[in-house]
């Protein structure tokens, strides 16, 4: 998998997460991809369980549940420490 793969789907959660994806013509051309492969990263991050929806009046998408996706290693030693 390209290394732009993963941070494509980092930019596209914030975008959701500010609300200002803008319509998916607008963010696919922000991203510099087809519509097309847009919709082929929002259905892998639906996927994985993220609640996005679109909203017309809005013109963006954004999260049903607070919420974001998170792809970055995490180290063993700190996984269950509070």
């Amino acid at each position: 998998m390209p290394k732009h793969y993963f941070n494509r789907l980092e930019y596209i959660d914030r975008l959701i997460r500010m609300k200002g994806t803008g319509t998916p013509k607008q963010l696919a051309e922000r991203l510099h991809i087809s519509e097309s492969l847009l919709y082929e990263y929002l259905s892998f991050m639906k996927e994985q369980g993220a609640p996005i929806v679109y909203s017309k009046l809005r013109q963006s998408y954004y999260y049903e549940r607070q919420g974001g996706f998170n792809l970055r290693f995490i180290n063993a030693n700190t996984i269950g420490e509070d």
